[in-house]
């Protein structure tokens, strides 16, 4: 053999003992930021307390005859504790919602995530989403489904406060109270954007049940 094979065996047998660099591991992309996650948290703690706290609110003076809500279902215990829980939420529901609001509309996140948005692609997602074939891989970009209910919901929220609002100030915030019918008329208005919340809450467990991975994403941010 060859001083110039030796020397050849020699660099191959050398470079062989070098390990290979470590490819260093990406993380996910961040879906949620923090300011998200804890907005969202908040917000869905007060509107629990709120609609739990409301309906014993409701029972003492039903808007539809009727209709009242079983007592197990109800937080507060009686009618005074029921108030102390509701308004309690309130300042909570107020503080994160607004923040919520806010927020997305200085970042950007509310256009990005929410728009466009068109009649057509929420039929055509809707097929979709009812055939089974719509697809959940990406969960950093809502489908048109999506971005409705979430929408919808921002609105039904900002009804519920707005509504509220006439009911417990009635006096002093009259325009508004006038501007929904009327006292009575404010209390349908505040219970059916109650209702509509309930469902949509409802809906977006089972969906999370569906797709485990956003519920994580809305844990730990991704």
């Amino acid at each position: 053999m060859t001083h110039e094979t030796e020397g050849a065996s020699q660099d191959e047998s050398y470079r062989g003992t070098i390990a290979a660099p470590a490819i260093p591991k990406l993380k996910p992309p961040l879906i949620n930021p923090v300011w998200v996650r804890v907005t969202h948290w908040c917000t869905a703690l007060a509107v629990v307390l709120m609609v739990l706290s409301g309906w014993r609110i409701y029972d003492a003076s039903p808007v539809f005859h009727g209709l009242t809500i079983p007592p197990q279902w109800t937080l507060g215990g009686w009618l005074g504790g029921a108030l102390q829980w509701h308004f309690a939420a309130m300042w909570l529901l107020f503080a994160s919602f607004l923040a919520y609001l806010l927020l997305n509309l200085f970042t950007g996140r509310f256009r990005r995530k929410f728009f466009p948005l068109s009649p057509r692609a929420v039929i055509q997602d809707l097929f979709k989403a009812l055939t089974g074939r719509l697809g959940h891989q990406d969960l950093s970009h809502f489908n048109a489904v999506q971005k409705l209910a979430y929408i919808s919901a921002i609105i039904a929220l900002i009804v519920i406060v707005l509504s509220g609002l006439a009911i417990w100030k009635s006096v002093q915030f009259s325009l508004l109270r006038d501007l929904m019918g009327g006292y009575d008329n404010a209390r349908i208005v505040h219970f059916c954007a109650m209702a509509f919340i309930v469902l949509f809450v409802l809906v977006h467990v089972v969906m999370v049940a569906l797709v485990p991975r956003s519920l994580l994403t809305m844990l730990r941010g991704r």
